[in-house]
């Protein structure tokens, strides 16, 4: 069998929900090798056709999305709302979450793994591609980081792409430099404030209320895809006075340093995923 194979072809910057994590924001690679017969032309595969047809349906499957593990025990929902679900966490707290179908993928699993989500995107393939291709193998790998890094969710309602999705999210490494010298310590503590954190908006909140002892907020908001809602332990919530896009989240993160450094000069390069991200000086 003949094989074509292609690294980094696309990241899938999603969330994802753990029983013990709560609500993950994740950033994968996706590495793609075909098998099969020859075509015509001598190919298993045009490589022009790569990002138009295989990079689509991955991005469009999974990127931007909630991966929700349909054999999860905690799972619930009632039947008169199917677009609204309860995720029961392993301490004791929820997450309940509401959106258009579109934002969401179910996964045939109890737990997300990248093998799961590998095979969900291998049937599909195999389904659209030529006859001639007859295997596909995804690996879906999390960037080597040797820095501090955080995973984080948000939404972005004004948004006119898929980040209006309220619970999409990221794996991001940060970068501080403070007096022109790149400060670690500082990199590991905001990666330790911002692990496994939903990071929201105050304008979004609709309540906060408490139940069986545990603080709740809920977001709500309604973008050209549709009403989306999530209520979180306010625990697992970092709140900003304004929007998060990451261009915003540099500018907090200087802000925050250099109300605390106020005679030094700060620097925050804040990642957004793989290889992008936004710059903040004070």
């Amino acid at each position: 069998m003949n094989h074509l194979f292609v690294d980094n072809l696309t990241v899938i910057d999603f969330a994802y929900l753990d029983p013990a994590r709560g609500l993950v924001g994740e950033s994968w690679i996706a590495d793609v090798v075909l098998g099969g017969e020859l075509d015509e032309q001598g190919m298993v595969f045009d490589f022009s056709n790569v990002k138009r047809t295989i990079k689509r349906i991955i991005d469009e499957r999974v990127d931007h999305r909630l991966v929700i593990p349909r054999g999860y025990e905690g799972l619930s929902w009632n039947q008169d709302t199917p677009d609204t679900f309860t995720w029961a966490l392993a301490d004791g707290s929820h997450i309940i979450h509401r959106s258009p179908d579109e934002a969401v993928v179910w996964l045939s699993a109890d737990r997300v793994m990248p093998s799961a989500v590998a095979a969900l995107l291998e049937r599909e393939l195999l389904a659209v591609l030529p006859s001639n291709v007859t295997s596909v193998q995804i690996n879906l790998r999390e960037e080597e980081l040797e820095g501090a890094y955080y995973h984080y969710v948000h939404g972005l309602k004004k948004h006119l792409g898929n980040c209006q999705r309220i619970a999409h999210g990221h794996r991001s490494p940060i970068r501080i430099d403070r007096n022109g010298k790149r400060d670690e310590e500082l990199e590991r503590s905001w990666a330790k404030l911002w692990q496994d954190i939903y990071v929201g908006s105050e304008e979004d909140v609709v309540r906060r209320h408490v139940d069986a002892g545990v603080a709740y907020i809920t977001f709500e908001y309604e973008s050209n895809q549709g009403e989306f809602a999530l209520t979180l332990p306010e625990a697992r919530v970092y709140m900003m006075n304004t929007d998060t896009t990451v261009e915003f989240i540099a500018a907090h993160i200087a802000d925050e340093l250099k109300a605390k450094f106020p005679s030094d000069t700060i620097l925050v390069k804040a990642y957004e995923g793989v290889g992008k991200g936004a710059i903040a000086s004070r």
